[in-house]
C-alpha cells in the first residue's frame, strides 16, 4: 500500500499517519517528493483496505502497490532516487564512474591507481578489501589491512571508497572504512547480509547475480529497502549463459527494464560482464548510451602482475581514453560526469 499525502501537508500531519500504521503493527516508510511525501507501508500479510487509511488526516489518497517489491517499485515513488555521497550523485543527471583495482594488493598500488583514476576524472575508488573467489586457494584479500590502504587513498585523493561485505561478521568494520558497501554478485541473495547492511543506513551497491531475474534483483534490494535504508543502487554486472566468448554476458537491456519497474539508479559494470580488458571500453560506452547511471571499471597499473581478475583490468592509459569517450556520449544523452 502506498500513502499519498496532499500537497504542503505539515510533518506533524505526517508523522500523525505513521503512527497510526504502525498501531496497526505494520511498517511505515516516509518518502519524501518534490511536491508532496508518499508513505509505503509493509509488513501486511494480506492486502489492506485504502478507505482505512483515506479517512486520515492530511491523506490524498492510498494506492495498493501490485509489485512484489513495494519500496524500491515505480509504482511507489514516480521520481528517479539520486544517492549523494561526499559530494557526487548517482543517478539523476549525473553519470558516475567508480573505477580502481579488483582487489587491494599494496599502499602503493592502492594509492598509485587511485591518483590516476582520480585525475582522470573518476568520482569514486572501487578496491577489494575481503575477496570472495572461486577457488579458495586464490587471493582472498587483504581484509582489515586493505581496509585501512582504501582509507588511506580516499585521505590521498579524496576519493569515496566503494568495496564489499561478504558476511554479516565483517559489515560492521567495512562500514567505518566505506562510503559505499558493494554486495557481489554471490551475496545477492544473501538475505541476513542484506537486512544487515539495511540497517547500517550506509548507501549500497547490490550487484545482479550470477542468474538473477530482474525480479529476484529488486526483491533483493527490497530487504534492504525494508529495513529502513534507501540509499541503494544496482548493478548490471553480467549473466551466466550459453557463450563462451566473454566471462559472463553483459545485459544491457536490463538497464531500461529496471528504469521501468524501479527508481532506482541503475549502474554496468564491463569489467565482470566480460573478463577481457579488449571489450570493456566498447561496452562501457554501450552502457553509457543505453541509460545507465554510471560504470564501475577495474583499473590497475600492472595488470600482469595483478592478484585478482588482471584480464579484465584496464591499464591507466586506456582508462584515461575510455573517460574522454564517456564524458562524450554522457553529454549526447544529457548526463553531466
Amino acid at each position: 500500500m502506498l500513502i499519498v499525502m496532499e500537497t504542503g501537508v505539515t510533518d506533524d500531519r505526517v508523522a500523525s499517519v505513521v503512527r497510526a500504521i504502525e498501531e496497526k503493527g505494520l511498517k511505515a516508510h516516509p518518502i519524501p517528493g518534490s511536491l508532496r511525501t508518499a508513505i509505503g507501508i509493509t509488513g501486511n500479510q494480506g492486502p489492506l483496505d485504502p478507505a482505512e487509511f483515506e479517512m486520515l488526516p492530511g491523506v490524498a489518497q492510498a494506492i495498493p502497490v501490485t509489485q512484489p517489491f513495494k519500496l524500491v517499485s515505480r509504482e511507489v515513488k514516480r521520481e528517479d532516487t539520486v544517492i549523494e555521497v561526499s559530494g557526487r550523485k548517482i543517478g539523476g543527471d549525473a553519470f558516475c564512474v567508480i573505477a580502481g583495482p579488483c582487489a587491494v594488493e599494496s599502499e602503493r598500488q592502492t594509492i598509485e591507481v587511485a591518483k590516476r583514476v582520480k585525475a582522470a576524472g573518476a568520482h569514486f575508488l572501487r578496491g577489494g578489501a575481503f575477496k570472495p573467489r572461486t577457488s579458495p586457494y586464490s587471493f582472498q584479500g587483504l581484509g582489515a589491512e586493505g581496509l585501512e590502504l582504501l582509507s588511506r587513498a580516499r585521505k590521498e585523493t579524496g576519493l569515496p571508497i566503494v568495496t564489499e561485505a561478504l558476511d554479516t561478521d565483517t559489515v560492521d568494520l567495512v562500514a567505518e572504512h566505506a562510503d559505499v558497501i558493494q554486495i557481489g554478485a554471490r551475496n545477492m541473495q544473501n538475505f541476513s547480509l542484506l537486512r544487515k547492511v539495511g540497517r547500517t543506513r550506509r548507501p549500497v551497491m547490490l550487484k545482479r547475480g550470477m542468474s538473477a531475474t530482474i525480479d529476484e534483483l529488486l526483491m533483493s534490494a527490497e530487504y534492504i529497502a525494508a529495513e529502513g535504508n534507501y540509499s541503494i543502487f544496482l548493478c548490471e554486472r553480467g549473466v551466466r549463459t550459453f557463450s563462451n566468448h566473454t566471462r559472463n554476458t553483459l545485459d544491457l537491456s536490463a538497464v531500461p527494464a529496471v528504469k521501468r519497474l524501479s527508481h532506482l539508479p541503475m549502474i554496468v559494470d564491463p569489467s565482470h560482464g566480460t573478463g577481457k580488458r579488449d571489450q570493456v571500453t566498447p561496452l562501457a560506452r554501450a552502457a553509457a548510451a543505453v541509460g545507465a547511471d554510471g560504470i564501475m571499471v577495474e583499473v590497475h597499473d600492472q595488470p600482469e602482475r595483478a592478484l585478482s581478475d588482471g584480464p579484465q583490468a584496464l591499464y591507466p592509459d586506456q582508462f584515461d581514453a575510455l573517460m574522454k569517450d564517456i564524458k562524450a556520449i554522457a553529454s549526447l544523452v544529457g548526463r553531466t560526469i
